[in-house]
């Protein structure tokens, strides 16, 4: 199918084929039609299946075909995102698919001086992307009224759930036009956000892409086990071993990001770190040199890296395995996105194992093991009955892991498992 099937205007078309765009992706093929047609949306899809694109084109059809009321522009959408790497680059799908029409839009975010934002939204929006804290304020303000709204878009409602933003939530909801459009979108459905859904729609078409509990076809995935000490050594050497341009690497905390970043750096590897401790600027300032290849290496927390969408991103690595298991999906659906291909390395030391179990139970998937046998520290699992004579004989080094399954170094060879 061509987006011409899918009865768009002339002048989004054109501003779809200037960025490379000639067929919708499933979540788009399905979502637009219902949003063109005014419905309300309850859409269930993981990050990386174009689900920006499914509302942002049919909203900006949608106002364009709108009569401007007197008195100069008013906020005839909104759209509220978790984060402000994701509500930036929901802006940018707005400007790029938006480009040979008239919508404005703006974005409003914390974290950094509220000026620049006030003035965009004196001088009127027809689109205001924005995260729940900065919009309460400006609203309570009195810089942002909702009176005219006419479409409401919930980005990411599951991730709001995780940062515990559902109370702001609710509260813009009081804030908002009991006659609108509502479009609902999460890539996991917890009960608590199912009796959100319900409370916000009103008879939705649902339409859900890629069942939550499964990782992308076009998603290599290995597990590397190894010594909690010698993941940032194994983590170099799979970066040089595999000729590795950009790759994304998830730790557990900031201080975890901070600390890859700055031990690759030691090592000749252009590395930054991206949390929640970094200021806006410097964050942006990262990603963009991450994009732009600056640097080969993006470290970053779960809450940081949600929404970052990366063209050719070809790795993802699970520097510590995540206690959720649903994260584990989002984590590595970073790369492999739009049908190319990408590769999810991920470490696992001795306490991790139990969260390593509840991953592959969800994902219904045996996580392939990669041996890498390149430094005595680094460990892989065999069965105890392979245990060589070497071993028996005291080379086998104690982890203290226990389990059915026993842990010993591996000698160097000279072949390397090749992705």
């Amino acid at each position: 199918m061509k987006f011409e099937a899918l009865k768009i205007q002339d002048s989004i078309l054109k501003a779809l084929k200037d960025e490379g765009y000639e067929s919708p992706t499933p979540i788009q093929e399905q979502a637009i039609p219902v949003i063109l047609d005014g419905r309300d949306l309850l859409g269930c899809a993981q990050t990386g299946t174009g689900k920006t694109a499914a509302f942002a084109i049919p909203i900006i059809q949608l106002l364009s075909g709108m009569a401007q009321k007197p008195g100069g522009r008013k906020i005839k959408s909104l759209i509220l995102t978790p984060t402000r790497e994701l509500a930036i680059q929901i802006g940018d799908s707005f400007k790029s698919y938006g480009k040979y029409n008239t919508i404005r839009h703006t974005v409003v975010f914390g974290g950094v001086p509220q000026r620049a934002q006030t003035d965009a939204l004196r001088a009127g929006v027809d689109v205001l992307i924005a995260t729940p804290g900065r919009l309460l304020d400006l609203i309570n303000q009195g810089f942002i009224k909702l009176n005219d709204l006419e479409i409401f878009v919930l980005d990411e409602a599951d991730r709001m759930l995780d940062m515990g933003f559902v109370h702001d939530v609710k509260k813009v909801l009081t804030r908002l036009p009991a006659s609108r459009q509502n479009l609902f979108f999460s890539a996991t459905m917890p009960s608590e956000i199912v009796k959100l859904a319900d409370a916000i729609l009103v008879r939705p078409a649902k339409v859900e892409v890629t069942p939550v509990s499964s990782t992308a076809k076009t998603v290599g995935q290995g597990i590397c086990f190894v010594e909690k000490a010698d993941k940032r050594k194994l983590l170099a050497h799979l970066l040089e071993e595999h000729n590795i341009e950009r790759a994304l690497v998830f730790t557990k905390t900031k201080h975890g990001a901070d600390r890859v970043a700055k031990d690759l750096l030691k090592v000749g590897i252009k590395a930054e770190a991206i949390h929640g401790n970094k200021s806006q600027n410097a964050r942006q300032r990262a990603l963009a040199h991450f994009k732009s290849g600056e640097i080969r290496v993006l470290a970053a927390t779960d809450i940081a890296a949600r929404g970052i969408d990366i063209d050719e991103l070809s790795h993802v690595f699970n520097f510590d395995l995540p206690n959720v298991p649903e994260t584990y999906v989002h984590r590595i659906g970073r790369t492999g996105r739009a049908g190319a291909s990408g590769f999810a390395f991920s470490f696992c030391d001795g306490e991790e194992k139990a969260f390593l179990k509840d991953i592959q139970k969800l994902i219904a998937v045996s996580i392939p093991v990669v041996e890498h046998p390149f430094f005595s520290g680094v460990f892989a699992e065999v069965p105890a009955q392979a245990k060589s004579k070497d071993q028996s004989q005291g080379q086998k080094k104690k982890s203290g892991w226990g389990g059915q399954k026993k842990w010993h170094a591996k000698k160097p060879v000279q072949k390397q498992h090749k992705f």
